[in-house]
């Protein structure tokens, strides 16, 4: 992108600089001798000879914090990006098999009350790890499992908006890593539950899969654990690479996701038997945790935790002298209080920033709202309409994620290199040298991306309420996860409004967006579903498709760090 004024950087930066990098200032052109260790200024003046890579990273301070560290005792992506595939992988391979171990619980329990009520009515045993073909054709089973499963996203999603602002936070003064373990925590006991339900049914119901739900919840669920991941991207990661290391983890996200049925899959034929994906899902958790814990360096400096603990300390001292009073626990009990770093007031604050970051957080929140809330639908909706079984669902997951995961890992680094570079180029024609990339602000590649990736899923989920044949469905859903390229852009372009020392609570804001989408929409579009399977079961894709529409709509009013003054 093109350098700005100095002025248009130093109003844009406003509370989210530190006071040293608000006291620089432009210094000019630089010779070569200085642009070898000259540190790049916030408003991005000055130039770098180095090519575009050099540019981007010379002089961001973060990499200030790890120079003279060995290389097992640098934190970098690379650390963390085995694990996290792993982990993933877990979650995936668990997506399919729960929900349809959930809908055979749950039609069990009905079958054999509707067997009680009435003696002369004869149903098909309902075996657990089995395909039950009695149970996809009811539609009352359907509803019952679509609000359990309604009841299990709001308990977890509940929770964790209340916890996933405070462990982010937590982040920023004490670390990454420990608060990823606790984090992860939660699945991990969820999944004992769920092992548990499993094996013994009549001793315990289905319905202690929501005490899982409530461990989950409270160690900040998987919209945490991603929070925390995006934090420490931040950490190791320069803000003009930010949105590809961000693709990254989306890519190991989506890989696991598609990957994961197909092991599991395998598993069950190899082992005969439904448990051992469970079980294998237990032993990934223990590994990511241990590993996290053990052997993957902290991104966060003793240096910078410190600052950031004495910067919190400094700020609540006031309420400490004061005692708690009945307005300070009003604030502390909002849980809505974390989201006011979406809208920082004072001086060099502006109202195109703050719209930049109330406009990017809604769109993100959309995206993602849509996507949790049409996960359970689509697995139901494939299995009621097509007839589906399990394996043919996790096939067409598995293959909607392959398309996702080959987006961003070969189109998204290839369009980040590709523009950076040409920029590059023309400036050397124009200019003899490299201006510095901006370290702040929303990128107008970002922005094009963004709105060419929603209307990918503006298309992808209108063929889904269109789609009378299963390969129609499939077809609309690659389309629909060509549309993944978003997410992660729409987070890095989040994290380049704000300094170093709020990344972690601005991304813990974000996943109290999140967990409140996950609450809300899979509540409104489970409750459409049911209300409209017996009639017309298309409906929730229509209403879904509406939601991406107000999202490409609110894209277009966010503005590029050129614009923002």
């Amino acid at each position: 992108m093109d350098a700005q004024p100095a002025e248009r950087g130093d109003s844009q930066a406003g509370q989210y600089r530190t006071q040293e990098e608000a006291s620089r200032k432009p210094t000019g052109a630089l010779n070569r001798a200085d642009d070898e260790g000259a540190p790049l200024l916030d408003n991005g003046a000055g130039f770098s000879r180095g090519g575009p890579d050099a540019n981007s990273e010379h002089g961001w301070e973060g990499a200030a914090d790890f120079i003279g560290l060995s290389w097992w005792k640098t934190p970098s992506i690379l650390w963390l990006l085995p694990p996290f595939f792993l982990f993933s992988t877990a979650v995936g391979g668990l997506v399919v098999p729960k929900l349809n171990l959930i809908l055979a619980l749950v039609c069990r329990r009905y079958l054999n009350e509707q067997s009680a009520a009435d003696p002369s009515l004869i149903f098909a045993p309902v075996l657990l790890g089995e395909e039950n073909p009695q149970c996809q054709k009811i539609p009352e089973v359907q509803s019952l499992a679509t609000d359990f499963n309604l009841y299990l996203t709001i308990i977890a999603g509940t929770l964790s908006a209340v916890t996933t602002p405070k462990l982010g936070a937590l982040s920023d003064r004490y670390g990454r890593k420990r608060l990823l373990v606790i984090s992860s925590l939660g699945l991990f006991i969820s999944e004992i539950v769920t092992i548990l339900a499993f094996k013994y049914p009549d001793a315990i119901s289905y319905k202690w899969l929501l005490g899982g739900a409530v461990f989950d919840g409270i160690c900040g669920s998987f919209t945490c654990s991603m929070a925390l991941t995006y934090a420490y991207a931040s950490d190791v990661t320069p803000p003009p690479k930010r949105a590809v290391s961000f693709g990254y983890f989306h890519a190991c996200l989506f890989s696991g996701i598609a990957l994961g049925p197909l092991i599991a899959a395998l598993l069950i034929k190899l082992t005969g038997s439904l448990i051992t994906i469970f079980y294998a899902t237990l032993g990934i958790h223990a590994f990511f945790i241990s590993f996290i814990f053990l052997v993957v360096p902290e991104s966060l400096s003793k240096k910078r935790q410190s600052e950031a603990q004495d910067k919190y300390a400094a700020e609540n001292d006031a309420a400490s002298w004061d005692g708690y009073t009945w307005l300070w626990a009003l604030k502390q009990s909002n849980i809505l209080e974390p989201l006011k770093i979406l809208w920082p007031t004072g001086s060099g604050s502006s109202g195109h920033l703050r719209a930049n970051l109330i406009l990017l957080s809604a769109v993100d929140t959309t995206v993602f709202g849509v996507a949790m809330g049409g996960i359970t639908v689509i697995v139901y909706y494939t299995g009621f309409q097509f007839g589906w079984d399990t394996a043919t669902t996790s096939e067409f997951v598995s293959a909607v994620n392959i398309c996702r995961v080959t987006v961003l890992l070969i189109f998204l680094p290839l369009l980040n290199h590709l523009v950076r570079l040409r920029r590059a180029r023309k400036q050397l024609r124009e200019f003899g040298f490299i201006l510095p990339e901006r370290n702040s602000g929303s990128d107008i590649l970002d922005l094009y991306v963004i709105r060419g990736a929603i209307f990918l899923e503006i298309i992808g989920y209108g063929g889904y309420s269109a789609a009378h044949t299963g390969a129609l469905f499939v077809a609309s859903g690659a389309v629909a996860a060509l549309g993944g390229i978003g997410s992660p852009i729409l987070q890095s372009a989040l994290t380049k409004h704000v300094s170093r020392d709020k990344v972690g609570q601005l991304l813990g804001a974000t996943g109290l967006l999140h967990a409140l989408a996950r609450i809300i929409c899979p509540t409104i579009f489970n409750l459409l579903y049911s209300a409209t399977v017996g009639t017309l079961p298309q409906t929730v894709f229509v209403a879904l498709t509406c939601c991406f529409c107000l999202a490409f709509l609110a894209s277009w009013f966010i503005r590029p760090d050129g614009t923002v003054p």
